[in-house]
């Protein structure tokens, strides 16, 4: 059968492997058959983020192709504005901005993020959406939006709030915007240091759907997490949570973490500490705790600026079968070992390893380490489960191709190398920690 021949059915699958814009672009003008296939593939998602060429003049480009072509318009599913132009606002741009996102009929998830783009007028032509289910957005309004709106997101399932350190957001905000919230699967909240664990449990205690996940990171230093998990504790409040990302000021905080968790199906974990942690025999029960009670459910274990010991990692890989996302921190004179407990795990898909260095070592006071080199990350993937996909090192991250070649005995065999990562979405361990 030749290429002509095939169905036209399974272009859609064919271009689902293509991963970058312009490569979509490219089959988009093969023929008419690949652009009607191509086409909604090609603006389903609408990203720009700060360190994109020419990323403000983007953005207006953007809306004016939104605003002007309504039938490219019906295609975005996904909008990600993390970089906006404040200094070319004008009215113009206002009302290009409003129509092109009225124009967003489909629209699913709104991710808005930059300081001072987002005003009251985007939201309510946001809220008055029949398709958005996911919103995440600056809490530092900057005055130009009035956060009550929120509370008429009634249809909304995930909410992030990302303050960066903005006082706007507080208790008594997230207890007004509460009843209008009840419905969420997931509410996320960082660097918001005016938010207790009195304002989240007003969220979390009028939630009618069951809180899916939860994400509190960067709160304020009144935050009490052994009161919330003591009121969460006395009623099926978090009997549905399955994902936890969570930073943590002291060791005495893992105790309530563990009462936090106590009831929930947790198959997401997700910590990060505030200030140094120094491994201590506590900590090292408490992660045999999680892995025991939650271990045949976890999927990702994921711990960031604490130090984790290799027998902790070779028990999560032994005793969390499902598990396929690793993030942890290590000695950098670990490697060798780390490669052994990985080779434990059985499906593990991405694995990410970060280096913590004690002052004593002896760059500190000269040149930096070198970056893991791809040869030294090869063995140590080479020792991982045939199903890893990622792998990465501090700011380094590899896609594990494979290559099918004959061995000695003329046996087929695939055999992995690393090449550069090129999807267009950012790792997602670069995106836990953000405060």
């Amino acid at each position: 059968m030749e290429f002509l021949e095939l169905p036209l059915e399974l272009l859609s699958d064919i271009l689902s492997h293509l991963a970058k814009p312009q490569h979509i672009a490219a089959a988009c003008r093969v023929n008419k058959s690949f652009y009607e296939f191509g086409t909604p593939r090609l603006y389903e998602r609408a990203s720009i983020y700060s360190w994109h060429k020419r990323a403000k003049t983007t953005v207006v480009s953007l809306f004016n192709t939104l605003a002007h072509y309504p039938h490219l318009a019906k295609y975005i599913l996904k909008l990600e504005i993390r970089d906006f132009p404040k200094s070319m606002a004008t009215d113009d741009l206002d009302a290009l901005v409003l129509s092109g996102l009225k124009n967003c009929v489909n629209l699913k998830s709104c991710t808005w993020t930059r300081d001072g783009a987002l005003n009251s007028a985007i939201l309510s032509v946001l809220q008055a959406s029949n398709t958005l289910a996911e919103l995440e957005i600056n809490g530092h309004s900057d005055g130009h939006y009035d956060a009550r709106i929120l509370a008429d997101f009634s249809h909304l399932r995930n909410l992030t709030l990302i303050c960066k350190m903005s006082p706007l957001v507080t208790d008594n905000v997230l207890e007004a915007l509460a009843p209008g919230l009840m419905h969420l699967e997931q509410f996320s909240i960082t660097g918001c240091p005016r938010v207790s664990h009195l304002g989240i449990w007003a969220v979390v205690s009028q939630n009618s759907t069951g809180l899916r996940a939860l994400g509190l990171e960067g709160l304020s230093q009144r935050f009490n997490l052994a009161a919330l998990a003591a009121l969460c504790a006395e009623g099926p409040a978090l009997a549905s949570l399955t994902s936890l990302t969570l930073s943590v000021h002291t060791e005495a905080w893992l105790t309530s973490v563990s009462v936090l968790l106590a009831g929930a199906p947790l198959e997401v974990f997700q910590i990060y500490a505030t200030s140094a942690f120094v491994q201590t025999t506590a900590m090292e029960a408490f992660w045999r705790n999680l892995v025991t009670a939650h271990g045949p459910r976890l999927t990702r274990f994921s711990v960031h600026r604490m130090l984790v010991s290799l027998p902790t990692i070779e028990d999560v890989c032994m005793r969390c079968p499902a598990l396929t996302q690793l993030f942890v921190v290590v000695d950098p004179g670990a490697l060798g070992p780390l490669a052994g407990c990985l080779s434990r795990a059985r499906r593990l898909a991405t694995v990410h390893v970060n280096f913590q260095y004690r002052p004593t070592d002896d760059w500190l006071a000269g040149e930096a380490p070198s970056v893991l080199k791809a040869p030294e990350a090869l063995a140590i993937v080479r020792r991982c489960p045939e199903t890893i996909a990622l792998f990465g090192c501090n700011a380094r991250v590899w896609q594990v191709e494979r290559q099918i070649r004959r061995n000695e005995d003329g046996e087929l065999v695939a055999e992995r190398f690393l090449a550069k990562y090129d999807s267009p979405d950012i790792p997602e361990q670069f995106l836990v920690v953000r405060t």
